[in-house]
């Protein structure tokens, strides 16, 4: 598909993918209503738009509960979420056998100067937004500009077209911008009609072809000038991202479409036990207007007074649904408990504390691995990489960081399947040693390879031990110059022992030539 040229080009190629939108669209209006209505608000909506908020909470705490996690698990705070990775032959190559250890240094400080530009940016609040935004509607976009911080589209301002491996062929955005901040020329173009409703709907439409991106942008059905360009394939910087897939559609489907049966009978309990326990709270009095008791007499009359009356005349309204109330509570908890093991609002792995350890979030990882079924490594790979592809990038062109040697140099998420691995091989050497424990420490100590076991134990825990272990050759020093020392000490010792049988003799000779 080619980028024509033409008035509404954007406009007219939006309204054309809303239709198979619309679906998708709507129920994760649906999904939105039981849980945070503002996170896709219905059509027309406006700041002064009164939103209903759902009668029960659980699925509010529910999303942002899980988002927190999705969060502490991507994005961790205390160490980076990727390694440059480099191996020994471009070593070798670039700065000779002996520079490893300088190299990863190297790549050490890099890394943390991406996270310091992630905390810079402040990334932390939109990648949470779109967090939600995926666990509720499926769907969201990213946005890094070159300058700036990140900024997030929700699914009625996007549309997306991927083939059937579910590779994005084309992006369409629909944002509302101000005519002033437009360029002259375009101001100048518009009508005063159009320039008097002060906003517009600003386009941007990115095809992609065998090279890379095309991309431009249009306003009141006109392109605006210099806005066309181009992105290679891994400089896109518009971010799709999916919750969860199927095969043949272009958008993914929400967390909380799975759970939306059990979210709506428990708004449906929820609000009828709160109707019910108003009405049950009201306090009526009835009078038989038959009888001998008069109800303005017994309204106007204080409390303690005297009057004339029958108390048969006299009854009290009631709600006799206390049973129906206790079936319905017993239902809501079942649901409510159903509700908050999917959500992980059960979860006690995560501390209450300032400082996180990298133990917490790769159990934390395994958590969601196995509760979400692969949604969380879906999304290391569709959020994460991309991340760190565009955050390097605009590093090297702001000169943030120097430039990294091509296909040499490559970024690994280490919070995903491989952190997962690593925290699984750290288990089954933590076990394996466990079970060695009976036998002694002289039987390990003769049976078992320590340094290999150092090695493995560095590698699950993503450590490298280059510098920190000893080498066979530093070993080897070692022992030979304790050896030496042990040797010169036997020698001081002998002659010491020698001097001290040599003391009498020396004596009698000093005697007898004094005598002399």
């Amino acid at each position: 598909m080619a980028l024509e040229n033409g008035k509404g080009t954007a406009a007219k190629r939006y309204a054309q993918c809303e239709a198979s939108r619309d679906a998708f669209l709507q129920r994760g209006r649906d999904a939105a209503e039981l849980t945070i209505p503002t996170l896709l608000p219905p059509e027309g909506h406006s700041g002064s738009t009164v939103y209903q908020t759902p009668y029960q909470g659980v699925g509010a705490r529910g999303v942002n509960n899980l988002a927190s996690k999705l969060l502490l698990a991507l994005l961790p705070p205390n160490s980076p979420f990727f390694r440059l990775t480099i191996d020994d032959f471009d070593v070798a190559a670039i700065a000779g056998q002996d520079a490893r250890g300088a190299v990863e240094e190297a790549l050490s400080r890099i890394e943390r100067a991406a996270m310091q530009e992630i905390e810079a940016k402040a990334m932390r609040v939109p990648v949470f937004e779109a967090l939600k935004q995926l666990i509720v509607t499926g769907n969201a976009l990213l946005y890094m500009p070159k300058d700036g911080g990140m900024k997030v589209f929700r699914l009625d301002r996007f549309t997306i077209k991927r083939d059937a491996m579910g590779n994005v062929l084309e992006i369409l955005t629909k944002e509302s911008v101000n005519a002033l901040m437009l360029p002259v020329e375009v101001q100048e173009a518009l009508d005063s009609a159009e320039t008097e409703m002060k906003n517009l709907d600003l386009y941007t439409h990115l095809i992609r072809n065998q090279r890379g991106w095309e991309v431009y942008q249009e306003v009141a059905g006109m392109e605006i000038p210099g806005s066309r360009g181009k992105f290679k394939k891994d400089e896109n910087p518009f971010i799709p991202l999916r919750f969860t897939r199927v095969d043949g559609e272009d958008y993914g489907r929400g967390y909380v479409e799975e759970y939306i049966g059990d979210l709506r009978s428990l708004e449906a309990l929820t609000k009828a036990i709160v109707e019910g326990a108003a009405a049950s709270s009201k306090v009526l009095f009835l009078v038989n207007p038959n009888g001998t008791t008069k109800s303005r007499t017994l309204a106007e009359s204080p409390n303690g007074a005297i009057v004339s009356g029958n108390a048969a005349d006299v009854s009290t309204l009631q709600v006799q649904k206390s049973t129906d109330f206790r079936v319905a509570a017993d239902t809501m908890r079942t649901i409510n408990d159903r509700i908050a093991f999917a959500f992980l609002m059960n979860s006690s792995v995560q501390r209450s504390a300032e400082r996180v350890t990298a133990e917490e979030v790769r159990f934390m990882a395994q958590e969601l691995e196995s509760a979400l079924g692969g949604v969380y490594s879906i999304l290391s790979q569709e959020l994460q990489m991309p991340l760190i592809l565009q955050l390097l990038g605009g590093m090297e062109k702001t000169g943030k960081m120097p430039k990294l040697p091509k296909d040499t140099v490559k970024p690994t998420v280490v919070t995903g399947i491989e952190a997962l691995g690593r925290g699984q091989d750290l288990n089954k050497l933590a076990t394996f040693l466990q079970y060695l424990q009976p036998l002694g420490a002289e039987v390990i100590a003769s049976e078992m390879n320590i340094s290999d076991y150092i090695d493995r134990l560095g590698a699950s825990l993503g450590i490298d031990t280059n510098g920190l272990i000893k080498s066979e050759e530093q070993k080897a020093q070692e022992q030979a110059m304790a050896q030496q020392a042990a040797e010169q000490q036997m020698q001081q010792q002998a002659m010491m022992q020698m001097a001290v049988r040599g003391t009498p003799e020396m004596i009698k000779q000093t005697a007898q030539q004094v005598e002399q």
